[in-house]
């Protein structure tokens, strides 16, 4: 794909920037070379290749969600000032 001048107006106008002339340019060879670089990419023979969502082997380190205690509710509201019906009972904020 050939980076054009109309492109990089058309990308300017997407990102809602401004670049100036030299900037233009610049551009246009900055993305030039990584269209380059993702073509030489292609040109790898990566049958047999399994994909991978990350460059590093990684596994799940969360531990599986276990219950550690039973039914703490009485416990809790102990602490309360207030409880009624099994919660906890605060003064009215809003008319």
């Amino acid at each position: 794909m050939e980076i054009t001048n109309e492109l990089v107006d058309y990308l300017e106008q997407l990102g809602r920037i401004r670049l100036s002339g030299e900037e233009k340019e610049k551009t246009a060879k900055d993305l030039g070379s990584i269209l380059g670089y993702i073509d030489k990419l292609n040109e790898l023979d990566t049958e047999g290749v399994e994909p991978m969502s990350h460059a590093f082997g990684r596994t799940n380190v969360f531990r599986e969600d276990e219950v550690t205690n039973d039914d703490m509710r009485d416990d809790i509201l102990s602490n309360a000032p207030e409880s009624k019906d099994g919660t906890f009972l605060v003064p009215k904020t809003v008319e």
